[in-house]
């Protein structure tokens, strides 16, 4: 076989590194060891390989080009040797400098910050119509005695010396294939390429340190326990400076007394006499927008606010315990638009304790309604499957 570089990876004379580097990629794949082990497919794998190590490095192909015998010394034996990354590079389709393809070299000291979370606790009526609340945070920001740099005031980082400021170092490992190489990061420097001799003592040389600020964060109306409200920029300020995280709020709704929530509905309960549920009457009930209107009469220190802080409904007679009323528009407002519904259940409450006057009047009651020894039938409704199946058999 021609051992031409040109002709082993199958590219002309004048093709681009990037070009060079798609067809050792491609052949890479297809005649690696690891996927075809026999001595023909690996003598072919090394022979593209010193035809990628020639023509990957400019002065090599520049040599090759003129003339020269580049290929003298390069069997895989002693004194011969290719890069581990280029095979990685070949499988991965990027470097082994880094995942996805990350860039070979020195990693820079100023990263973005990490996102952070704080749980906030709400009342119902402060989800459903929106609040701005105060908020004390406790998270790295920028060191202001260094600005982030990490050094001493009048100093500044240095090379590395163990890697000369790439960040990386190269083992070199004997293998069957010969000598490969492989790129790791630094220890002395831990891959910055640079070392700083004089770290500032505020932050240890990180470029940050913690501390506790108060925001302020506006909460929108309609919100529910488990939203999560997002402050950009807000959370943990990165390594070396750098951009801030992402604070989140996630909200929790604490349990109202009165009301509570089904989605954007209001439900709630009502207890009446069994007089007034047979009679009918008017009640008079708070709305959740009370709970936002303080003692002035002011709605978050605003007064003369007009907020509608009770209503009345219309009961009427022979109201049955468990029936419920809906009160259109009366509910949560939605995050985006509309607002839920307010649900009223009415419970009768049957009196437990009567004197002798009340007992009187109820028996006469019943004498009245010929209600006093009731036969208790059992209402349709009410019939389980087995009694709705005799019925249907009765009926042939």
């Amino acid at each position: 076989m021609s051992q031409d570089p040109y002709e082993l990876l199958g590219v002309p004379r004048d093709a681009d590194p990037d070009t060079i580097k798609k067809a050792y990629r491609r052949l890479a794949r297809q005649l690696h060891p690891d996927v075809n082990p026999d001595p023909e497919t690996q003598e072919r794998f090394k022979e593209i390989s010193r035809a990628y190590e020639i023509l990957s490095d400019p002065q090599k192909r520049a040599s090759y080009d003129r003339g020269g015998d580049v290929f003298a010394g390069m069997g895989f034996g002693q004194g011969a040797g290719f890069s581990f990354t280029d095979i990685m590079d070949a499988f991965f389709g990027g470097t082994a400098g880094g995942p996805g393809g990350a860039t070979r070299g020195p990693r820079p000291r100023q990263r973005r910050g990490q996102d952070a979370l704080i749980r906030l606790e709400i009342d119902l009526a402060e989800a459903a119509f929106g609040v701005a609340r105060e908020l004390k945070v406790d998270t790295a920001v920028v060191c202001t005695t260094c600005h982030g740099e990490g050094t001493a005031a009048g100093s500044q980082p240095v090379p590395c010396e163990t890697c000369h400021g790439a960040g990386e170092v190269a083992h070199v490992q004997r293998s069957f294939l010969g000598e490969i190489r492989t790129l790791r990061p630094c220890a002395a420097c831990r891959g910055y390429g640079s070392i700083i001799p004089d770290p500032c003592r505020e932050c240890s040389g990180d470029g940050r340190v913690r501390s506790r600020r108060t925001l302020t964060v506006k909460i929108p109306a309609g919100v529910d326990t488990g939203t999560r409200v997002q402050l950009a920029e807000q959370g943990e300020v990165g390594p070396g400076g750098g951009p801030a995280g992402d604070l989140y709020v996630e909200i929790h709704v604490s349990p109202h007394p009165v009301f509570s929530r089904q989605g954007n509905d209001l439900h709630t309960t009502v207890g009446l006499p069994m007089t007034a549920a047979a009679l009918g009457t008017t009640l008079t009930l708070p709305t959740l927008e009370a709970d936002l209107v303080d003692r002035d009469g002011a709605v978050n220190g605003v007064p003369e606010s007009g907020v509608e802080t009770s209503f009345e409904i219309e009961i009427k007679p022979g109201t049955q315990s468990g029936s419920a009323q809906v009160l259109r528009g009366r509910g949560v407002p939605g995050l985006r638009s509309g607002r839920g519904d307010l649900i009223i259940t009415v419970l009768v409450e049957t009196p437990t304790k009567l004197d002798a006057r009340q007992e009187e009047l109820l028996r006469e009651l019943a004498a009245i309604r010929d209600e006093e020894k009731p036969t208790g039938q059992v209402r349709e409704e009410s019939k389980g499957m087995f009694g709705r199946l005799r019925d249907a058999f009765n009926q042939f």
